[in-house]
């Protein structure tokens, strides 16, 4: 089989379908053309066994399932399988092109909840949803919820983000904290703002980078745009994108990860992550499918740590690095966010450099 390594989201407007050519061009694994010709990766999960009570549930996505986005509704989906709650199948590495014919293929052959990502290709996605109004669909969308058959995701960590932006602002001694990122679309935008202010809470006076190397996955170019602000003085890198923690490893400064806890690769140099938990987004929607309430709503409020969407990760490695009067605010502002005395704000506008 082939697997073509495609970037997860696009950098396009909401509605405008003739950038397909655009997303294929971004590769997963390296800077490159995408090849002319393409076999997409689709399995049936190894563990699924037929039965009336559980859901038929499809993944279609854009990326092979190791890519960090993607790998936490992968997960999510596995354990909802592993409990007997679904029958799972998946495609990976679908062209913007053959998207919209892949969501017909599995919503033809009567699954009931089609679950991916709408980000490049909305006016398909959205075509097939109106095609389909006795599937339910769950997809990561800038949009909106429509019919009654769509319901839209996306990972709003932006709570424990502002936690991680406090942890960094006290251990940056330079005062100067590098933020490389893929696009500056909202999902990221807010993620950056949110850890800009929790720094800011801890050292007012503390200054940011910020680089979009736009791309998706760009690990190459992700660690230059590193180099680049480590040079200009940056001691704690904000690695939104693959490569910012090897830059860091590399120049022995630190990182605070994003979507996943990557300090086990990097155990000298990551500090903490801002995690996504997917799980609360998809029992919620298989319990909707089950019980026959599925609706179209807005399931960006499970990503939300109250709900358990987001965490924290432990600071391991670093537990005897962070300074304790630290991990204790830390701990009474995440103890406060989650009693909902405090909100983190929700900030979609691109984030500039401040030095």
């Amino acid at each position: 089989m082939i697997r073509q390594n495609l970037s997860r989201r696009k950098f396009l407007v909401y509605g405008v379908s003739s950038s397909a050519a655009f997303g294929t061009s971004l590769l997963l694994k390296a800077c490159g053309s995408a090849p002319t010709s393409v076999v997409p990766t689709t399995q049936v999960s190894s563990t699924a066994s037929p039965a009336s009570d559980r859901v038929k549930v499809a993944g279609v996505y854009t990326v092979p399932i190791e890519q960090q986005w993607v790998s936490r509704i992968h997960k999510a989906l596995k354990m909802a399988e592993g409990r007997g709650d679904v029958e799972y199948v998946f495609s990976e590495s679908i062209t913007n092109t053959d998207y919209e014919r892949v969501m017909r293929q599995y919503a033809e052959a009567g699954n009931q909840l089609i679950i991916g990502e709408c980000f490049a290709i909305e006016k398909a996605c959205r075509t097939v949803v109106t095609d389909y109004p006795k599937v339910a669909f769950l997809m990561g969308s800038s949009g909106k919820p429509a019919g009654d058959n769509l319901s839209v995701f996306d990972n709003y960590i932006h709570e424990p983000s502002y936690l991680t932006g406090m942890v960094a602002g006290r251990m940056t001694k330079s005062k100067i904290i590098g933020m490389v990122g893929g696009y500056p679309i909202p999902e990221v935008n807010r993620l950056m703002h949110a850890f800009m202010d929790g720094a800011r809470e801890i050292t007012p006076d503390v200054k940011f980078l910020v680089t979009f190397i736009g791309s998706w996955f760009d690990p190459p170019k992700a660690k230059e745009a590193a180099f680049a602000q480590i040079s200009a003085g940056a001691d704690v890198m904000y690695a939104e994108r693959f490569g910012v923690s090897d830059a860091a490893k590399e120049k022995k400064v630190l990182a605070i990860g994003n979507v996943i806890d990557t300090q086990k690769d990097y155990p000298e140099t990551v500090v903490v992550s801002a995690i996504w938990q997917m799980e609360p987004t998809i029992d919620q929607a298989i319990k909707a499918v089950k019980e026959g309430t599925f609706k179209a709503e807005d399931y960006g409020q499970y990503s939300y740590m109250k709900h358990g969407g987001s965490t924290l990760s432990p600071f391991g490695t670093f537990g005897s690095k962070v300074p304790e009067d630290l991990k204790q605010k830390v701990k009474e502002r995440q103890e406060q966010i989650l009693a909902g005395k405090f909100m983190v704000k929700i900030d979609d506008s691109e984030p500039k450099s401040t030095t």
